[in-house]
């Protein structure tokens, strides 16, 4: 069916349960009434939307003589939105499909995909369906779906119970550690406050983009990251990809988290353990340079009593002689891990309904105990150096690439695109969630945190060289050595010195489970919308199935509590989640950009919030987001196949041939994903080759149609060509 612009009828009101005609419609703003002159083709089945004061009414029937438009208005902000009350689940009167094809048969081939100078007041968009069999004389009526009220189908999928859920849950998950540890440490060493600017341009036209990308995908299609490619199932492969990086990353992220809670029990105590170097433990080459008056000794390799504490005593590491004999575990380290994956399985066991309520503590907590270590950090001697230190700008460092490509792999790994997680948290929002907003408000704090965090760590790391007597560069380190050696060592000389450590390890607890609770999120929700997708919607229950994810987990976290477990933490945080991470984004970028196509997409976004995206964010999509990901991940391959795998603990330990070769078998695995379903999606499928491939990259809903025509948009110059 199609509308001109003369023809755009308004909104219609509900259909009368009795046979009979609808009632009549106010007049269009164009001065014409409802319906006139809308002849749709015989059988056409034909969904219209008409906008009018933010609310859309939908008409879905088939055309008859007899049989004239049924009017429908479900009460939804769209035709396949959920209630406005919040907290219902979404109720699809027609589920959100993606767009059917912009350019129509030759049955309609007068349909006109709006353009953006469209006024919006009305839009026909032809379904992929087959036309019912209709009766001469008799309207079909549809049959009621069971359990649903009114006849309207409920596709069983639960939502946030509200959107400040959401909104906290991808704050959350792009609010992480790496803020706390890693960024403070790269802007001083990459020309401090200059090193904001390429983390800025990269930020709005790298890594922004496609965290609007995955919100969008996941809110309008409600799958997971791995169903959510019926939108073209040659590349259900990026779903596997990201769904296995989450997995993998879960193995030794969630140790972090167990480390925090062993420091926290340690607080409990008189005189924090690593106070001095009076301890059991501690070696000829200790030395408080916080406490002591003598002068630093001149020895090459000293270590601080936190150092040695966090080495001897939490890892245990010098009974280990490497990644080949890590030794056995450590009972007080698994207790930590299984009460660190405990709090896990009850936060996820009831999906967002528990999840959404465990972030509100999880995700504001650390910004209020990030501004009382700042207030105190900001009165000790030596602390104006160090922000001194840490935003002072040093131009001349951008003309160096290696700043850059820090800058691009910080906020890729930051803003988490190509995780799967913020598409899986986005699958559960209802469907007019205004995501938009919350993708802005998510980059601008994930930014704000980095650097306010970085404020923080350097008043105390000027405290630290102040006390010392030496540069600031001396003290300053990245990883879990800052936090788990520095700034413990800088807290020790203060008053309430235990509290001040609760408070800091608890901090970091917080920005675990958050990060924490999204990554297996991505993986429970992406392999069981698989599973249901498969065998049916009651194959196993959510809590079972938890339970299997969060255990196999834990099971394989064991080996970084054993005696070398750092060797093996430090090869996963190598290879779990480096460069396969970038593939899966930027395959995700192509296959939506180019493959789904860029006009087919901003259309859903129009359908579901309402407006057009604007040039910045389709150049993005289509070419700014893809290069800086392919140049990220060409200097990342070369960096890290040029230089060997080695370990920086009390002693340089170089990693064996072969422990790099399996980790590169690890980074594959994940990669090999999308390949692989590639040629699955082709050969699974019936018809000569260009049919297979024709219907690997068209969405499913159109196949029908496609094998009935023969035709695809991806056959269109104007698919490929639209910016």
């Amino acid at each position: 069916m199609s509308t001109s612009g003369a023809n755009n009828p308004p909104a219609a009101t509900e259909a009368a349960p009795s046979p009979g005609p609808p009632p009549q419609a106010p007049p269009s703003p164009s001065g014409h009434s409802a319906g006139e002159d809308v002849t749709p083709p015989p059988g056409a089945v034909t969904e219209l939307r008409l906008v009018d004061g933010g609310r859309v009414v939908t008409r879905l029937a088939p055309h008859s003589p007899a049989c004239p438009l049924l009017p429908r208005d479900d009460g939804y902000h769209s035709s396949d939105s959920t209630p406005k009350t919040s907290g219902e689940r979404r109720v699809a009167g027609v589920l959100p499909l993606p767009r059917g094809p912009l350019t129509t048969t030759s049955d309609a081939s007068d349909d006109k995909f709006p353009s953006e100078t469209d006024s919006g007041v009305a839009e026909s968009v032809p379904l992929a369906a087959v036309p019912p069999t209709l009766t001469p004389g008799v309207c079909p009526v549809p049959s009621p779906a069971a359990g649903a009220p009114g006849g309207v189908p409920d596709d069983g999928r639960e939502s946030w119970g509200k959107s400040m859920d959401f909104l906290l849950s991808i704050i959350g998950f792009a609010v992480d550690l790496a803020n706390v540890w890693r960024f403070p440490f790269l802007c001083y060493r990459n020309g401090g406050g200059a090193f904001l600017l390429p983390y800025f341009l990269i930020t709005v036209f790298g890594a922004l983009p496609l965290f609007f990308m995955e919100l969008v995908l996941g809110q309008y299609n409600r799958q997971g990251p791995i169903t959510v490619w019926k939108i073209c199932p040659f590349f259900r492969g990026v779903g596997y990809c990201a769904v296995l990086v989450a997995y993998f990353v879960s193995f030794y992220y969630n140790v972090i988290i167990a480390w925090s809670i062993y420091f926290v029990y340690a607080s409990f105590s008189f005189t924090l353990p690593w106070t001095s170097c009076n301890n059991s433990w501690n070696t000829a080459d200790c030395w408080d340079g916080l406490t002591s008056e003598e002068p630093r000794p001149n020895i090459s390799r000293l270590m601080s009593p936190s150092e040695e504490y966090f080495n001897y005593v939490v890892l245990q590491l010098h009974k280990s002689d490497g990644f080949d004999d890590l030794g056995p575990p450590q009972p007080g380290l698994v207790v930590c891990g299984l009460i660190t994956y405990f709090i896990l399985y009850l936060s996820l066991f009831k999906g967002v309904k528990s999840s959404g309520k465990v972030v509100w503590v999880t995700a504001t907590m650390p910004y209020v105990i990030l501004t009382l270590l700042l207030i105190r950090g900001a009165l000790l001697p030596g602390a104006a150096d160090g922000l001194l230190y840490y935003i002072k700008p040093s131009v001349s460092a951008l003309s160096d690439s290696k700043v850059w490509y820090e800058a691009a792999v910080q906020v890729f790994f930051s803003v988490g695109a190509g995780f799967g997680v913020h598409l899986s948290y986005a699958s559960y929002n209802t469907f007019n969630n205004n995501c938009y907003r919350d993708c802005l408000i998510t980059s601008l704090v994930n930014a704000f945190t980095s650097f306010y965090s970085g404020l923080v760590i350097f008043t105390y790391l000027g405290y630290m060289a102040f006390k010392q007597k030496t540069e600031i560069s001396e003290v300053a380190i990245d990883g879990p050595g800052l936090v788990f050696q520095v700034y413990p060592e800088a807290v020790a000389t203060l008053p309430g010195s235990q509290i001040w450590s609760c408070l800091f390890f608890l901090m970091l607890i917080a920005l675990g489970l958050d990060s924490g609770m999204g990554g297996l999120e991505c993986v429970i929700t992406g392999l069981l919308d698989e599973l249901r997708n498969t065998f049916g919607r009651r194959v196993i229950r959510r809590e079972v199935f938890t339970a299997l994810v969060v255990g196999s987990s834990f099971l394989v976290s064991i080996t970084n509590f054993c005696q070398g477990g750092i060797y093996v933490f430090h090869w996963l945080d190598t290879y779990s989640a480096g460069i396969s991470l970038l593939c899966s984004a930027l395959f995700e970028a192509v296959a939506v950009s180019w493959m789904y196509g860029l006009k087919r997409f901003c259309a859903d976004i129009q359908h579901m919030l309402g407006f057009r995206p604007r040039l910045y964010w389709r150049v993005c999509w289509k070419f700014i987001s893809p290069l800086f990901i392919l140049i990220t991940i060409i200097i990342g391959l070369r960096s890290q196949m040029a230089n060997p795998l080695e370990y920086s603990g009390p002693t340089k330990y170089l990693y064996p041939r072969w422990a790099e070769a399996v980790g590169w078998c690890i980074t594959a695995s994940s990669m090999l994903m999308i390949p692989l379903w590639m040629v699955i999606s082709v050969v699974r499928r019936r018809g000569s080759f260009k049919e297979k491939l024709l219907l690997s990259l068209t969405p499913e809903e159109e196949h029908q149609k496609l094998l009935q025509t023969g035709e695809a948009p991806c056959l269109e110059w104007s698919h490929w060509l639209y910016i």
